[in-house]
């Protein structure tokens, strides 16, 4: 039986979602989530700035993003929308935002393709379609 290998940004990603996740469930000390992640899995090691950059950036834009989501959700709540699917936009917008050597296209594909991996079935179709609406919000602010 072959495993198929992640590509290293997919892992991380999964890594910092994993990371979000654990954190908001356990509350324990953020970068020992982090770090206890990344040295169970050496193939993270060469994306710890990746990671910590990702993840620190979710987790001080929180209410912003939290803002960013609640202003492209038509007649849904916040609180209706799946924790994962919460934590896969955070990372999204995070990535449009402040990661600025990742292609937003590249970000919106990888943030679907996770959901389609760890959320429901209606989650990818939702996840795109609120990181499209950032990105052309991106756009207009950043022309």
């Amino acid at each position: 039986m072959t495993t198929i290998k992640l590509h290293p940004r997919r892992a991380a990603r999964q890594c910092v979602l994993e990371a979000l996740f654990a954190y908001q469930l356990s509350k324990n000390d953020k970068f020992e989530i982090i770090d206890g992640l990344v040295n169970k899995n050496s193939d993270l090691k060469d994306n710890y700035v990746f990671i910590k950059n990702l993840f620190n950036s979710v987790f001080t834009k929180k209410e912003w993003t939290e803002n960013v989501i609640k202003s492209h959700l038509e007649n849904w709540e916040i609180d209706r929308v799946a924790q994962i699917d919460k934590i896969l936009l955070k990372m999204g917008i995070c990535e449009i935002y402040f990661i600025s050597d990742i292609p937003p296209k590249v970000t919106i594909s990888e943030m679907v393709e996770i959901a389609k991996i760890y959320s429901t079935d209606e989650s990818p179709i939702f996840i795109n379609g609120i990181l499209d609406a950032v990105f052309k919000d991106y756009l207009k602010e950043n022309k």
